[in-house]
């Protein structure tokens, strides 16, 4: 049994974003890019399935230009055994990496579906519902505590509430949220040992899909810039200045 874990390119989370001229999305030439870190963790949990003895082999996966090999290697570097990269410079939506998902879980036949809950620059939250309704297969999102039991899996949820514990059986897919673990590095040594590991590249005619757009973006904007704050002296004032913005 295997574990298949999605992978994203996606700008890295220290860098300053920059709205593009044409205001159509976000700046991404000579800009650091870097795997999405939900997806770190969703390759990290899936190692340490193997590692247990759960699992005997992680695939990791990812969609998208001949760029986002650099995230495969990452993942190969962290541990994953092999690589499958979609290769496609469309402007891809979460329904079509799904979509290719599905097409590779029918090939590969893996135990589990690991993916990063959200991916941080669309935050779209989507690829796991579509991928979990597309195969009719269990899913349990948000999971922050995963555990094997037996031909099934429990997984702890946050909610709004506390803690759900839920229990689905395999074949199943999971999304990772923050607090499921700390991923490793990927070390020198491991990067260069990743390079000699299979890497399958497909297109997505290969698949059998036929990729169109979906959503259009009208307008990215910058949010507003925050006004500076201001130190009043007495509650006195702070209901004086209240009363003067309307807010009592």
């Amino acid at each position: 049994m295997s574990a298949l874990v999605g992978v994203k390119r996606v700008i890295d989370y220290a860098q300053r974003i920059r709205v593009r001229a044409d205001k159509k999305g976000v700046e991404t030439a000579n800009v650091k890019m870097s795997m999405n870190p939900f997806d770190e963790i969703a390759v990290e949990e899936a190692l340490r399935l193997k590692e247990k003895g759960h699992v005997k082999e992680v695939v990791a996966f990812t969609m998208g230009p001949t760029q986002s090999s650099q995230i495969l290697l990452t993942a190969l570097a962290m541990g994953a055994d092999r690589g499958i990269h979609v290769v496609t410079d469309f402007e891809i939506e979460s329904i079509h990496v799904a979509k290719a998902l599905k097409k590779v879980v029918e090939l590969e036949k893996p135990g589990v579906v690991i993916l990063g809950k959200q991916a941080i620059d669309g935050d779209a939250n989507q690829t796991g519902q579509y991928l979990a309704g597309l195969l009719n297969c269990s899913i349990a999102t948000n999971a922050s505590v995963v555990e094997k039991d037996g031909d099934s899996y429990k997984v702890t949820r946050e909610i709004d509430g506390g803690l759900q514990t839920l229990k689905i059986s395999s074949p199943a897919v999971i999304t990772a949220d923050l607090r499921l673990n700390e991923p490793r590095f990927a070390t020198l040594p491991n990067i260069m040992k990743a390079k000699k590991k299979p890497v399958d590249k497909k297109t997505p005619e290969e698949l059998g899909l036929t990729l169109k757009a979906h959503v259009e973006t009208l307008k990215v904007e910058e949010p507003p810039t925050r006004q500076a704050g201001k130190k009043l002296e007495s509650v006195d004032e702070l209901v004086e200045n209240l009363k003067k913005l309307g807010m009592i």
